[in-house]
Formats: structure tokens, C-alpha cells, sequence
């Protein structure tokens, strides 16, 4: 099998996922460099590798380039990324700033591989929320035909990065101590709160945060289907890793919980989990680590016609961004497109 020399650009919790994560799955590397803003040592996997700081020539002879990226900034793929295709590296991103660019595809490998074949070296990583939610709606949707969608998801902390993980830590510690508790990276207390707040206002649709606009204007990318109708609540809640989202669906056909079960249990990178009488259904502490998108308490919607709810879980950190980037690469190898 060929070799590739690979990069991974940025170090955070994303990116140390990516390079477990390459090492896990004994993805086919010649050479990896990690690159960040500042050199220095970190050990990741068991391994002491050594950080590069990032430069325009530290993508020489690279083959393939994880960008980790960073939700609601503008990550390193802005400044890097394009300049690093046109040395003849394939761009793998993460970050958000390129999803919607009409150039750059955008994929879930088990949904749409085919619109790999259109990509111009540089390919984007969907949202987190977006990827689960796909997962589990796509499958339906080829045999149901979806109508409508809505969503609201219980996002954990993880999503925002190690210094939300550490804020929610350091609350949970002071509430237990009687402490004050002291709020810097989200703008109230989580410990023991949800806020129904994530990204910025969004002038395109007024009244949503951007992360309820990219779950509708990524799905709609990623399904092909400009039409769909989507709705989504995204509420950020006291949990450290694993996304949760409860989800409608409403079909053109007359839909079937059976068939909408074993559809699911037949589909590629999901678990239908879903004996909720033996309170057996997924939760986000179960998800953590694993490669999966887990789905149960599927059951009619009785308020709509044609309608199901089910419940949708993940790793976000996992399944919804590093584990889905190296999926992308190990598609193209598996497609000749590498």
C-alpha cells in the first residue's frame, strides 16, 4: 500500500484526537508532522512527538493536510490552506471557514462520497451537530423521502474546547465547595445551567445562532437538497463530551418504525440502540470514544403525519470532527483520488 507524508495543523483537543486517531486505525504514513503556532514537545498516544511552528514551507512535500480547525474562529486553514493545495498537498479542514465555498466540497463519507470526484485539493469537515444529525436523516431519506426536519441538540462543553472543559471542572469544583462560581468562557454559569447560545446572532436567519445555520445550510449542502426545511434549537448543557440531539422528521411516504429500525441497523458507522422498556437507549457518556452515531427512542410522531422521533447520539470530538477527517482521507485512498 502506498505511504503518505501527512500533516496535522493545530494541537488542541481536536487535533491530539486526529493524531491518536491516524495511529489507531494504522492509517498509512510515511512521515507525520505536527504542526502548530509554537514549537514545543506534547505527547500524544503514548508517543513524545515533537510541535513545529507553522510556515509556509512546512508543507513541502506533504501529501495530505489535517487542518483540526477551531469553532467560531477563523482557523489555520485561512491563512495555510489553499497555499498548501497549490504546493500539491490535499487539504482536509476541519475549521468552518470553508464549508459553504461552493469550490470545496463538502463530506460525511458514508452520505456523499461522491462529491470527492469534484473536489480542487481542498475538501471541508462538516459541523459537529450537522454530522450526526446527517448520519442518522440520510438514510431515511432515501427511502422515505424527507420533507421536514427539525432538531434540538444538547451540546457538552467539549465542542467549545479544552478551556470549556476546564471552566465546567473548576465549577462543578467550587459548587461542591461552596465556592464562587466564576464564568469566563461562556457568558452564564453552565455548571447545572443550559444555554441555549451557541456561535453569534445570525443575520441570514434572524433570531438563530450561527451553529442552528450551518445544521441547516450544511445539510442542505451535504443532501443535496437546497428545499429542505430545517429547523434547529442548539443548546449548550453541563456535559463534558458527546452531542446529543433530538430529532423530527416528517417524510413524503407513510414511514414505518419497524422499517425505520432496521434501515438505521443496516446503515455504515450507526448503532440503533433503542429497547427504551429496559432503559436502553444511547446517552452521551456511553457515546464518548466510540466511533459510532447511536440512535434510539424512535417512535411515531403522533402530532404529525408521516412523522418520527428518534434520539441521536455522538462523540463530537470523535465521530464529529477528527474521526469524520480521517474517514474523508481514507475514502479518497479507497476511491484513487489520492
Amino acid at each position: 500500500m502506498k505511504e503518505y507524508n501527512v500533516a496535522v495543523i493545530g494541537i488542541g483537543m481536536v487535533g491530539k484526537k486526529m493524531v491518536e486517531i491516524l495511529y489507531q486505525r494504522n492509517f498509512p504514513l510515511k512521515n507525520l508532522k505536527v504542526l502548530a503556532t509554537r514549537e514545543r514537545e506534547e505527547e500524544i498516544a503514548g508517543k513524545i512527538l515533537k510541535i513545529e511552528k507553522i510556515k509556509e514551507n512546512s508543507f513541502n512535500e506533504i501529501d495530505i493536510a489535517f487542518f483540526a480547525g477551531t469553532e467560531g474562529e477563523k482557523g489555520a486553514s485561512s491563512l495555510f490552506g489553499w497555499e498548501a493545495v497549490k504546493k500539491g498537498c490535499i487539504v482536509i479542514d476541519n475549521g468552518a471557514d470553508f464549508r459553504m465555498d461552493e469550490k470545496v466540497p463538502l463530506i460525511i463519507p458514508e452520505v456523499n462520497p461522491h462529491h470527492l470526484k469534484k473536489h480542487q485539493g481542498f475538501i471541508a469537515n462538516p459541523n459537529c451537530s450537522t454530522i450526526q444529525m446527517v448520519m442518522a436523516i440520510y438514510p431515511l431519506d432515501k427511502e422515505f423521502c424527507l420533507k421536514r426536519v427539525i432538531v434540538s441538540t444538547y451540546q457538552a462543553v467539549s465542542g467549545t474546547g479544552r478551556k470549556a472543559v476546564e471552566e465546567l471542572k473548576k465549577q462543578t469544583e467550587s459548587f461542591v465547595k461552596g465556592e464562587k462560581i466564576k464564568s469566563e468562557v461562556y457568558p452564564h454559569q453552565i455548571f447545572g445551567n443550559l444555554i441555549p447560545e451557541i456561535g453569534s446572532l445570525s443575520d441570514e436567519f434572524p433570531g438563530y445562532f450561527t451553529e442552528e445555520v450551518k445544521m441547516i445550510k450544511e445539510t442542505r449542502k451535504i443532501l443535496d437538497n437546497y428545499d429542505l426545511k430545517i429547523s434547529a434549537t442548539c443548546v449548550r448543557v453541563p456535559v463534558f463530551n458527546g452531542h446529543s440531539e433530538c430529532i423530527t422528521c416528517e417524510f413524503e411516504k407513510e414511514v414505518h418504525v419497524k422499517k425505520v429500525r432496521e434501515i438505521l441497523s443496516n446503515f455504515h458507522g450507526i448503532k440503533v440502540m433503542d429497547r427504551p422498556e429496559e432503559s436502553y437507549y444511547p446517552t452521551p457518556l456511553f457515546a464518548t470514544e466510540k466511533d459510532e452515531v447511536f440512535i434510539g427512542r424512535i417512535r411515531k410522531n403522533p402530532a404529525i403525519e408521516n412523522a418520527i422521533d428518534m434520539w441521536v447520539v455522538s462523540d463530537n470530538i470523535r465521530k464529529g470532527a477528527a474521526l469524520n477527517t480521517i474517514q474523508i482521507a481514507e475514502k479518497m485512498i479507497e476511491m484513487s483520488l489520492l
